[in-house]
């Protein structure tokens, strides 16, 4: 799979599982519970079993997540991403063994919860902090990014796949008629 994980937050990189959004269907690469297991491996969240329930849901906090970001969010989603975030791991404990201070790091009940738990937080923080969120001027793109740019100018989310075409485009439309 054709996985990006260059948005600049793992909130949007879920969101970026949904390609070419300016299609009516867009590109799903989420496809199965297998692709989504495959997507939290290589987002860092460890290779976990995905249910077809946890792969809808999985889905409904991405398109949350994406209309929180990007659009005007529905009490629904607000409410999603809440819910998401109800799985969040329990915090560390501090126990005394033999007399010495240890700390417990409970194990998620349900790793996959945790991780869109984790994903929910991340969503937050971005909507509610001050990063500017972009989605790629490239007309056949459509990606999700943070602009970390020193003026905040970013226009595509990567300058070797859509500026690269972008700017090779333009040199070819102002060079074709000489």
């Amino acid at each position: 799979m054709d996985w990006v994980f260059d948005a600049g937050r793992p909130c949007l990189h879920l969101v970026n599982t949904l390609r070419s959004r300016h299609l009516p269907e867009g590109i799903e690469l989420l496809t199965g519970p297998d692709a989504l297991a495959e997507w939290l491996d290589l987002a860092g969240f460890g290779r976990l079993r995905v249910t077809a329930a946890q792969l809808a849901a999985a889905k409904g906090l991405r398109e949350a997540v994406n209309r929180l970001l990007t659009d005007k969010p529905l009490a629904a989603d607000v409410r999603l991403v809440n819910d998401a975030l109800a799985a969040a791991p329990a915090p560390d404990r501090l126990l005394v063994k033999d007399g010495v201070l240890r700390r417990e790091v409970p194990p998620p009940a349900d790793p996959v919860a945790t991780a869109f738990a984790v994903l929910a937080a991340d969503a937050v923080d971005l909507a509610t902090g001050v990063e500017d969120i972009r989605i790629c001027s490239a007309d056949d793109c459509g990606l999700r990014f943070v602009d970390t740019s020193p003026r905040r100018t970013r226009q595509w989310c990567s300058m070797s796949r859509c500026g690269n075409r972008a700017k090779a485009r333009a040199h070819y439309e102002r060079t074709k008629n000489r």
